[in-house]
């Protein structure tokens, strides 16, 4: 079983039933604003399992304007996840479900958010659904939502949901979850699968590989793989990819590597395909930390920054930078090293970095047990661990996985993926 496995079986498994029933939110919930105190804690919306989601695996996605987007994993008409939006109302947040996966060739179960595309609609991933293989629950999909065609302009109206792609389960992949999405500028969309590609091992299902969606004249997506991944030095189940300036695509893997604890990785295009380059193998033994289950994001200065869920000196993940040496390596620097506790501790998402150079992102176990968001400020070489919110499961919920998000005024959003008034989770915003 892997890490994901294991921390996916965890969440499924610690879910309490709620006592009472709760009403289906049918339409939208307005919550009410409250006083900005020093770094005040706003539950946003609770969720109920109901038509407006449960479980939300996935941070959030913002756009320009300030909207919120993200996904649950459960809940919605079919039980099998949805897509939703939040909107500042009067001084609140207008809360609206956008679209209920049904499950079968439609996808279901996401656990990676929506990112927002080039023409401002909404592209994710199911970790289910799309056909029938990989056990007769499907592979997975990539998904386009947006408003429909016949939308009046109301909030209620429902959004339109197209499957750009359906994994099979063979060289293509399977399991395009939980890495974002990702586009070059000729709209082209890149991912990664956990599993499957032209290998046969990590037990026979594939090692997962990075692949690309290219729109064709016609309207169709067509998949393409760039690389596929082995068990052993190459690494193994990547998690998401970014570009840099120059066209290169740089993600991490989970597995692999030379200690089997996770690698960073780079793919370079060669004229005629892409050729792979492992920038760094995480080392148990030196305490860097292992397993890394999010993505990586870049500074101005072309540093690499992550996350491990696993590992470090005090075992419950680290923070971590990678920086070119100027001699064609990189070098390896740990931010902070977190406890764990309660729920493993550890890092599932991606870090998020402001314009003053600090870091963002959550644990979910760590702080008081039951995960903690947070913020990392640089100072003279040193890394400072600031929390932002330690989660205790009151109206707050528990467990958070997903990244954080950033408005213009400093505030972060993010969800956590149980816990709160309803038990199926809560999206949450925290004031400076």
């Amino acid at each position: 079983m892997t890490s994901l496995q294991l921390s996916t079986s965890v969440l499924r498994n610690s879910l309490l039933s709620p006592a009472f029933a709760v009403a289906l939110v049918l339409g939208l919930t307005v919550i009410a604003a409250q006083s900005a105190d020093a770094q005040s804690f706003v539950p946003l919306h609770p969720f109920t399992g109901g038509q407006d989601g449960g479980i939300p695996y996935a941070g959030l996605e913002m756009d320009r304007a300030g909207n919120i987007y993200g996904t649950t994993y459960e809940g919605g008409s079919s039980g099998r996840g949805t897509v939703f939006k939040m909107v500042h109302k009067n001084g609140g947040w207008l809360f609206t479900p956008l679209y209920s996966f049904a499950g079968g060739s439609d996808g279901s179960g996401p656990t990676a958010r929506v990112i927002v595309g080039p023409n401002g609609t909404l592209y994710g991933t199911t970790e289910g659904g799309g056909g029938t293989g990989c056990g007769g629950g499907g592979c997975g999909t990539v998904f386009n939502v947006r408003p429909a065609s016949h939308a009046s302009g109301s909030v209620l109206a429902p959004w339109s949901e197209t499957v750009l792609y359906s994994f099979t389960g063979g060289t293509d992949g399977e399991v395009p979850a939980p890495g974002d999405l990702v586009f070059d500028q000729a709209g082209n969309i890149y991912g990664t699968t956990y599993y499957g590609g032209g290998s046969t091992g990590c037990n026979g299902v594939g090692c997962g590989t990075v692949f690309k969606l290219t729109l064709s004249s016609g309207g169709q997506w067509t998949e393409s793989i760039l690389y596929s991944f082995t068990e052993g030095n190459r690494g193994s189940s990547p998690i998401g990819v970014i570009f840099d300036g120059a066209g290169n695509l740089y993600g991490t893997t989970s597995g692999g590597g030379t200690y089997n604890c996770g690698t960073v990785f780079q793919l370079t295009p060669n004229g005629s395909g892409w050729t792979e380059n492992v920038l760094y193998s995480f080392n148990p033994n030196i305490g860097d930390g292992c397993t890394p289950l999010a993505g990586l994001i870049f500074d101005g200065s072309g540093n690499l920054y992550g996350t491990n869920f696993t590992g470090g000196y005090q075992g419950g993940g680290t923070a971590f930078e990678l920086s070119p040496d100027g001699q064609g390596g990189w070098t390896e620097t740990v931010l902070n090293a977190f406890t764990s506790g309660v729920g493993d501790g550890g890092l599932q998402g991606p870090l998020t970095l402001d314009a003053a150079g600090n870091l963002y992102g959550t644990t979910y176990g760590g702080g008081l047990g039951l995960g903690a968001a947070f913020k990392l400020i640089p100072s003279s070489g040193y890394w400072t661990y600031t929390s932002l919110h330690d989660f205790i499961n009151y109206d707050d919920g528990e467990f958070p996985i997903g990244n954080v998000i950033l408005d213009a005024h400093g505030n972060a959003y993010g969800t956590v993926s149980q816990g709160g008034e309803n038990e199926y989770g809560v999206v949450w915003e925290i004031t400076p």
